[in-house]
């Protein structure tokens, strides 16, 4: 009986295509994971067995980074890199290859059906780039773009298609390049923190970071919905009424098109604040509502020497050394 795949699994496969998320599978693990956000950059190395060596925080001023899909992202480049430069010293990172884990803006994804869909990537990256370029703020042939093809309800082929804007990654890739690293393996944020769900019951994610708000719907290993918006404050003055507002929509249309409902919620990115969302979510979701990342060193997805970055929520972080095995 062949194996099942897991949403695990199927992250890996992310990015084969071509150069933005070039998963492990792509090429030899990189030691080093940076992630780089609006507020801080994080520098972890690895070792060969998933534990951390060593790890960073570098607290960037507001206004250095403005993560966006289509303009100039790094507002500070000299800032910036002194910060990077800092991080990697003390993980004492050089002459390597490095996963980069982005903000969540600078990357979109969408969820599509499909009837029939090519086999051949020669063939579903034409199709992908036609049936995308009016739900883009730039021009399709400034992007990179990668897929991954997972299973309907109602047949046919629901595919997750990753696409950025070239010169926008080429930014991060330039920095890193800067300190004398290469970014073998690109991925959003997001993206590598959804490895760290545990259920296949269908679970919500909201992750919030400054202004940006990501949410997603897994259910059963696969990716039901995806959106990232800009919530009208900053996560510190969000109210958690603004917030439901801001993921309803998404919820709503999951829920009417599967006649399924939410079973699970898991809140990113507002960790002191946390016990505030719980009973106006729950009584509006009707389940349990938990933090993506738990800071309980008895949990098993805390890898070993962890429980600091997920004590700095670093769940994106530890999300992307899940993925990798």
């Amino acid at each position: 009986m062949p194996k099942a795949v897991t949403f695990r699994e199927r992250l890996l496969k992310i990015g084969l295509v071509q150069r933005v998320f070039r998963w492990i599978d792509a090429m030899p693990r990189p030691p080093i994971s940076i992630e780089i956000s609006w507020d801080k950059i994080s520098a972890v190395r690895w070792s060969r067995t998933g534990s951390v060596e060593a790890f960073s925080v570098e607290a960037l001023a507001g206004g250095m980074i403005v993560p966006s899909a289509v303009d100039t992202n790094i507002a500070d480049p000299e800032g910036v890199r002194a910060a990077l430069a800092r991080a990697c010293n003390a993980v004492q990172a050089k002459d390597e290859h490095v996963a980069l884990l982005l903000p969540d803006p600078v990357v979109r994804i969408f969820v599509q059906h499909f009837d029939e869909f090519p086999r051949r990537s020669d063939e579903a990256i034409p199709l992908l780039r036609w049936k995308l370029k009016k739900s883009l703020p730039f021009e399709m042939a400034d992007t990179v773009l990668s897929y991954v093809q997972q299973p309907s309800k109602d047949g046919g082929a629901d595919v997750v298609t990753t696409i950025a804007r070239l010169r926008v990654i080429r930014e991060y890739e330039g920095l890193v390049e800067s300190v004398g690293l290469n970014a073998g393996v690109v991925s959003s944020s997001s993206l590598a923190a959804l490895a760290l769900l545990e259920s296949d019951c269908p679970t919500l994610v909201a992750r919030v970071s400054d202004r940006s708000l990501t949410t997603a719907i897994i259910r059963g290993g696969a990716l039901c919905g995806y959106r990232c918006t800009e919530l009208p404050m900053p996560a510190a003055e969000v109210s958690p009424q603004v917030l439901f507002d801001e993921i309803y929509p998404l919820a709503a249309y999951y829920q009417d098109s599967w006649q399924v409902k939410i079973e699970s919620v898991c809140l990113s990115g507002i960790v002191d604040r946390f016990a505030e969302f719980v009973a106006p979510f729950e009584n509006e979701f009707k389940c349990k509502v938990l933090p993506l990342l738990r800071t309980n060193p008895a949990d098993s997805r805390i890898v070993p020497g962890g429980i600091k970055l997920a004590e700095a929520g670093l769940d994106g972080q530890i999300g992307w050394m899940l993925s990798r095995g």
